[in-house]
């Protein structure tokens, strides 16, 4: 195996140490606390500044931390007060309707899973935390695309990846679905990712009640829906009473 790359590590140290007491330190400061040759401790610098993870005060020349690593911190803790603030919530959704239950929120483009709780049966199951699933083909990703959430430009502009003859690949089908998205309050994709398989998601606002995330609830087609393709109306109403509970605790007063 490959050992611990020298010059990431003390990146990481050098950002360790800014983040610690004044959180403005002077390049000499930071080679001596670190044992660093004056050159070497530029260097970094230099590079962590040319990607706004460092900015250097004009008036002293002192270092701090820059805004893109502020806002990685601040993404970091939103999606972990939405995960904890959602568990119980996806437990019990996936307790009462018997299927996984999965966490979205828009990552470049795509769904970023960042929670999900396994079918409550004893079946071969892989964790999805961490995977990514298209936003036009699932429906955590139409619910975060109709309440803007994420960005709908990119997707008009042509056409998108089809899984399967179901998957909504036109501008103009893609549209005309988060409108009726926005309209019933919860979205569905059947057999747009993967034949035989469907998902149902609604939105999960924060304070303000701006849309956050999604939670949703996926399986086999036959057990979600009935013979016609439609999805049980129990099962929608499950998802979005958990949806509402979630977004209660986040702060939202309205949906």
């Amino acid at each position: 195996m490959a050992g611990p790359v020298q010059s990431i590590e003390r990146a990481a140290a050098i950002l360790r140490l800014l983040a610690r007491g004044s959180g403005r330190l002077s390049l000499g400061e930071v080679a001596t606390s670190l044992g660093l040759a004056k050159g070497t401790a530029h260097g970094i610098l230099r590079t962590l500044q040319s990607v706004d993870f460092v900015e250097q005060d004009r008036a002293t020349g002192k270092y701090q931390l820059g805004a893109a690593l502020l806002h990685l911190g601040t993404s970091y803790l939103d999606i972990n007060e939405l995960r904890s603030r959602s568990i119980n919530w996806a437990d019990a959704l996936a307790a009462r309707s018997g299927e996984a239950v999965r966490l979205g929120v828009p990552l470049e483009g795509k769904v970023l899973i960042v929670h999900h709780v396994f079918r409550p049966d004893d079946t071969f199951q892989t964790l999805d935390v961490g995977s990514l699933l298209p936003l036009h083909a699932s429906a955590l990703g139409k619910v975060l695309l109709a309440y803007g959430a994420t960005p709908l430009e990119p997707l008009m502009e042509t056409e998108q990846e089809s899984y399967t003859r179901h998957t909504l690949v036109s501008p103009q089908q893609l549209n005309r679905a988060l409108g009726e998205v926005r309209e019933a309050g919860w979205a569905a994709a059947i057999q747009e990712m993967m034949m035989g398989e469907a998902d149902i998601a609604a939105p999960i606002r924060g304070q303000g009640g701006l849309v956050v995330g999604a939670v949703g609830i996926s399986g086999a087609m036959d057990r979600l829906c009935d013979s016609k393709g439609r999805p049980h109306a129990s099962l929608v109403g499950l998802t979005r009473d958990a949806a509402r509970a979630i977004s209660r605790d986040l702060g939202a007063t309205r949906w």
